[in-house]
């Protein structure tokens, strides 16, 4: 099977001769830290070695119940934010026909937001459709998907009765504590675990994200596969020059070490943004802290190009690119000939769109860099679900070495839900009078 292939040559080039090289013993002290589970944050290390544990029996059970719910569902809403939907939505809308139906259950993703316009649109749509959820919150009291999952367990249960939504609604969540694990024992619903010690942005490779792919109608077992195999690909066994993990965490660091403090995920292929918002989640939630880290940004090229593009041709160099390329398209379409040429574009004529696309990827890779941006690329052979699992393993490793080099804690998150505190006092949460009374002092 072939893998994912990294170059950072047009990175490296940036930094001092031997740079990338000296980062070796850092890194691989990084990446020892992990193993031996001494690094900050090692109760978070479930990730690890998750795909190499993953037997054929779990999946069995994922897929069984994800044909289940296909077989009684015309859609299915998955309610979770960040970690808990971002890695099964980028993997799905990778997958997924552009346009037209979906094989199967609709899957939509909810519980990521308080919009009201949002939930209420969500409601009238689902009023006509026999529905499930998936619910995936770990306590069941994170804001967004609690309120979202109250709206949808009454619709549900009024549509199509109690006991007939017992057998729609999955819970996956905590083993033994916490709202939704309370809900999911009272109501007799079928329950997988989110492991004690794999954070939610780690969490694709458990029911978080399996279920709902194999829902959407994916082989979870090709995406595992593709895990497992570029889990071996970055063991710690794996010489640096040839441990794609190790490298990437290198170039990034000795890259941010000279003033490059934003990285910009690029893609040429729509079906990659969600990939990138997953990668966003990631690696700003695991490295911005203890005002460190690098500031992750996404584009959409060519589309970006009229836009971003600008920037980042001729912005402040405080940046840099990795680029992700998918070789060879799954689809085969060629440009046509045109009598009379109005667009002056017949020299085109007979080749395939792709080949134009991949000269707008290497033309945009050498303005960039004549430009003074660096830049990774990572080449995928397809865009299919066994590159994806390495993809994924690939960026969960870097980001855990990466982190740990850094000098941060990779796996906490201690001012992510800041914001909860003043929300909840604003909105006279029972608890929070003295918050209450302070915060509306200060907007007087």
């Amino acid at each position: 099977m072939e893998m994912i292939k990294l170059d950072i040559t047009k990175a490296a080039c940036f930094l001092e001769k031997g740079a990338v090289e000296s980062f070796e013993p850092k890194v691989a002290a990084a990446q020892k830290a992990l193993e031996d589970g001494t690094c900050p944050g090692n109760d978070f290390l479930g990730w690890l070695h998750l795909p190499s544990s993953i037997t054929p029996a779990f999946i069995d059970e994922l897929q069984a119940t994800a044909d289940t719910l296909r077989a009684n569902c015309e859609a299915i809403v998955v309610a979770g934010i960040g970690g808990s939907y971002l890695g099964a939505r980028a993997v799905i809308e990778a997958l997924s026909p552009a346009f037209g139906a979906k094989t199967g259950a609709e899957i939509l993703f909810a519980g990521n937001n308080i919009s009201e316009d949002y939930l209420f649109e969500l409601t009238e749509y689902l009023k006509d459709k026999k529905f499930g959820v998936i619910n995936i919150s770990k306590s069941g009291t994170t804001t967004e998907t609690a309120l979202t999952f109250r709206l949808l367990k009454k619709q549900c249960e009024a549509q199509r009765g109690k006991e007939e939504a017992k057998k729609v609604i999955v819970a996956i969540t905590d083993a033994k504590k916490g709202a939704a694990r309370t809900c999911a024992d009272k109501e007799g619903y079928k329950s997988f675990i989110i492991p004690d010690n794999v954070g939610g942005r780690f969490s694709v490779l458990t029911p978080v994200g399996l279920l709902p792919i194999a829902c959407a109608g994916f082989s979870i077992k090709e995406l595992v596969a593709g895990a497992q195999e570029m889990e071996k690909a970055c063991a710690p066994s794996v010489p640096f020059a040839e441990n794609p993990a190790a490298q990437y965490a290198a170039v990034r660091n000795g890259l941010y070490q000279n003033g490059k403090k934003i990285e910009i995920m690029v893609n040429f292929q729509p079906k990659l943004h969600y990939f990138s918002e997953w990668w966003k989640q990631l690696y700003g939630e695991s490295e911005g802290k203890d005002l460190k880290g690098i500031f992750p940004a996404s584009v959409d090229f060519t589309t970006d190009l009229h836009s971003m593009g600008q920037w980042i041709q001729e912005g402040e160099r405080t940046i840099f690119e990795t680029v992700i390329s998918v070789e060879t398209p799954e689809k085969k379409l060629l440009f046509p000939s045109d009598e009379e040429n109005l667009d002056g574009l017949n020299f085109l004529a007979g080749k395939r769109v792709d080949e134009v696309n991949k000269m707008a990827e290497l033309g945009t890779q050498l303005a960039h860099v004549d430009g003074g941006v660096p830049n990774m690329r990572i080449s995928m052979p397809r865009l299919n679900e066994r590159y994806l699992g390495q993809l994924i393993y690939f960026f969960e490793i870097a980001c855990g070495i990466s982190g740990n080099v850094l000098g941060v804690n990779p796996f906490n998150q201690p001012g992510v839900e800041a914001y909860k505190k003043n929300m909840f006092a604003l909105l006279d949460k029972p608890g929070y009078e003295k918050e209450s009374e302070a915060i509306k002092a200060r907007l007087k």
